[in-house]
């Protein structure tokens, strides 16, 4: 495309060209749709500059002149009052319904006309439509009600989007209403549809990114709904097409009027729509899907009241969306850890060797929703399902371990992560592997994609296909086929759930094991590298150091932290202690550990999961006592929450004088009974708070509370800024009093920037 400023532009519609479909400037079309008029005026004297070239048509001013003239000359005295009020007060959100004068001479003389208002730079907008139908349906508080209680009942992703199709197909009077969802490389899907009867489905359909390219996802965050009322209409210019003022053509961004590109109207004429809307749905200001509309019996406009209300179950979709998605991540994560409790159970009542039964478990590869499996062990290679050469097993296992973090690695495109890969047969296009050494890894395997998806619209569609005709170049058809060259040899992704019950198996194999050896400390030792990580997290916005130290006396202990990302901004820290020492102890601890993380993810307050943790304890984990200390971190709002079972609370430094983190501690975890309390605090940045077990403060025959003064004022105001001052803060406060040896140490510190 050429250049949107001066003489250059090329307006958007244009004819289409499939090659720059990715540069076309189409929030500057130069051009509206014409089921409307469209002027922009100086918000201050309301003197309008730009106008689109119906405006003889609409309402008899001539557009040689139009420009220049106050808007008054347009809609009346009254009306242009009733505009600069809006203005002066910002209330360009209200809904404005108004009769043009009928001494008028344009077509919109004495009509009921929607009018609404947007800025767009220096300029004010003004939109004018007649009423379309159906009309007036702006939700009412009891329809509002019923609408969001509609959408609040259905407890999944899927159902909640279903609901929504029917909802907007209520209020629009559309044919059919797709929800489409968009996955990490803005590839879509449909997930949900409500359709007449006669329609093909589309339920299923995948299409590649570039169907929906960058610059139309911002706009879809920019503005929320968009309406084509008519496939075939003929672009309306604007005049002049480059603002006199500015020296630019006209942003359209906001504009609800906006003329679309050529290329998506060669798209919806090949699929034989004859109009649509879309409504974005937006979660913490990224486009998440789109709830998209089409009609095939002609034209169709709702009404701007109708929009409005379409648009307004997309916002409060918008938000359920989200939290049904953290919900259904930690339903998924509750299915796993059930599947990872009867697998480790009946590995673990094997009475042959243990590596075997792993293998030979009837649910080892459900765990992971995998293809194929292999284990290396001793020497030894075991398989189970679809796996390729033993070659081929070794270079991605090779390629997997060098990017591993703790011996954790996955990758949804083996050949992009290794050239050598390219070369072999069969290759599966996604592996997860777990290691404790080089030599001691357990591979999950799943295959390409493409062969995995369930198509809910067939491509190969008779009527589809005729509908096109031979020589389309867009379509529903051809999209899928690029689709399908997009996900060449990628798999399904690996889902967090999917690599927590990799890492869980791994630790949980390791202390069965441990159970059956003779050589305690040296399996513990290689069990406490797998559990608690070396190295703390790296997350945007925070700085995090962690210390662990075993006890003099034992390889590891009943200590544990834990970091637990809950949604794009909250981030989990956890620290723990169960009581003793040994593989009874670290036993105990990684199902205390394992389970605390799983509630969490399901999406609970942190003091009902301690209470519920607590009973978990009791029913699980024999004669065993626990004690834990959450605290949650909202990046966003740099507001901290914290709750405690039987746990020393936090320190906090660098906040406002007198604020502190001190949580009401529930008793212990294993008692059955007390209930948790959450403390909550905004802070500023530079803000550290430090985490910490027993261990770092308590000694034999010394005073606790002279020892937690002595840390408090060895740690003063906090860590400096920057570079590695945390880590080398932190190391400080171990030695600050001495003598350890008694029980293991754990620290983490936190500090947001």
């Amino acid at each position: 495309m050429s250049s949107v400023s001066g003489a250059q532009h090329t307006p958007a519609y244009a004819p289409a060209d499939l090659t720059n479909c990715e540069d076309e400037p189409i929030h500057v079309p130069g051009a509206i749709q014409p089921h409307g008029l469209l002027l922009a005026a100086d918000p201050d004297t309301l003197v309008v500059a730009v106008v689109s070239a119906n405006v003889e048509q609409l309402v008899g001013v001539p557009l040689g002149t139009a420009a220049g003239r106050h808007l008054s000359d347009f809609v009346g005295v009254d009306i242009a009052d009733d505009v600069r009020r809006r203005v002066r007060e910002r209330a360009f959100s209200e809904p404005l319904i108004v009769f043009l004068p009928e001494d008028l001479p344009g077509e919109y003389a004495g009509r009921e006309i929607d009018i609404s208002l947007h800025r767009s730079g220096t300029r004010l907008v003004i939109e004018l439509e007649t009423v379309g139908r159906p009309r007036s349906v702006m939700l009412t508080y009891q329809s509002a009600r019923a609408a969001m209680a509609r959408l609040s009942a259905e407890t999944s992703v899927l159902g909640l989007a279903q609901q929504l199709a029917r909802e907007v197909a209520d209020l629009t009077e559309f044919d059919r209403v797709m929800v489409y969802r968009f996955d990490e490389q803005w590839n879509g899907e449909v997930i949900a549809e409500q359709r007449r009867e006669d329609l093909n489905p589309f339920l299923g359909l995948h299409y590649p990114a570039t169907d929906i390219p960058a610059q139309a996802r911002r706009l879809y965050t920019v503005n929320w709904t968009r309406l084509i009322a008519d496939v075939a209409y003929a672009p309306v210019p604007l005049h002049p097409l480059v603002d006199r003022a500015s020296g630019t053509p006209l942003d359209l961004s906001h504009s609800t009027l906006r003329s679309v590109s050529p290329i998506h109207l060669e798209y919806l004429h090949n699929m034989g729509v004859g109009a649509s809307m879309s409504i974005s749905l937006v979660q913490n200001g990224e486009l998440w899907g789109l709830i998209a509309c089409h009609h095939y019996s002609g034209a169709h406009r709702p009404s701007q009241d109708a929009r409005a209300a379409a648009e307004f179950l997309g916002q409060v979709a918008s938000q359920q969306i989200a939290e049904r998605d953290r919900t259904d991540a930690g339903l998924r994560a509750l299915v796993t850890s059930e599947v990872l409790s009867r697998t480790l159970a009946r590995v673990a009542s094997a009475h042959g060797p243990l590596l075997d039964a792993l293998v030979d478990d009837p649910e080892i590869l459900s765990l992971v929703d995998a293809s194929g499996l292999a284990l290396a062990a001793d020497g030894r290679l075991q398989t189970r399902g679809d796996v390729p050469s033993p070659e081929a097993l070794a270079v991605i296992v090779e390629s997997l371990l060098a990017v591993a973090d703790g011996g954790v690695a996955h990758s949804d495109h083996l050949t992009e992560l290794d050239p050598r890969l390219a070369s072999y047969d069969d290759l599966p296009a996604g592996a997860l592997v777990v290691s404790t050494a080089p030599d001691r890894w357990l591979l999950w395997l799943r295959p390409e994609l493409e062969q995995t998806v369930d198509w809910g619209g067939d491509p190969s569609n008779k009527r589809l296909a005729s509908a096109e005709g031979a020589d389309v170049r867009i379509s529903p058809r051809k999209s899928f086929e690029k689709w399908r060259e997009v996900v060449s040899g990628r798999s399904r992704p690996w889902a967090p759930e999917d690599i927590g019950a990799a890492e869980s198996l791994r630790t949980r194999i390791t202390g069965i094991q441990l159970t059956r050896s003779h050589e305690q400390i040296q399996v513990a030792e290689s069990l406490q590298r797998s559990v608690l990580a070396e190295r703390a997290p790296r997350i945007d916005g925070l700085e995090v150091a962690v210390r662990y130290t075993s006890a003099a006396s034992y390889q590891l202990g009943g200590d544990w932290w834990d970091c637990v990302q809950l949604d794009d901004d909250r981030v989990a820290f956890v620290i723990g202690d169960v009581a003793g020492h040994g593989v009874e102890a670290v036993a105990a601890m990684t199902q205390v550990r394992a389970a605390l993380r799983a509630y969490l993810l399901a999406g609970e307050d942190i003091g009902p999961t301690l209470d519920k943790l607590d009973h978990f304890v009791v029913a699980l984990v024999d004669d065993q006592i626990a004690s834990a200390l959450v605290v949650v971190v909202d990046r966003k709002n740099r507001r901290i929450e914290a709750a405690s079972a039987g746990h020393p609370a936090p320190m906090l430094l660098g906040a406002a004088p007198g604020d502190e983190l001190r949580p009401t501690a529930r008793p212990v975890l294993g008692l059955g009974a007390g209930e948790a309390t959450t403390v909550s605090l905004e802070v500023p940045a530079g803000t550290t708070f430090v985490m910490f077990t027993d261990g770092l403060v308590e000694r034999r025959g010394a005073d606790l509370f002279d020892n937690l003064r002595l840390l408090r004022e060895a740690a003063g105001d906090g860590p400096a800024a920057g570079g590695d001052a945390l880590e080398a803060w932190v190391d400080d406060l171990l030695g600050v009093i001495p003598d350890r040896g008694g029980d293991d140490t754990t620290v983490v510190a936190v500090r947001l920037g």
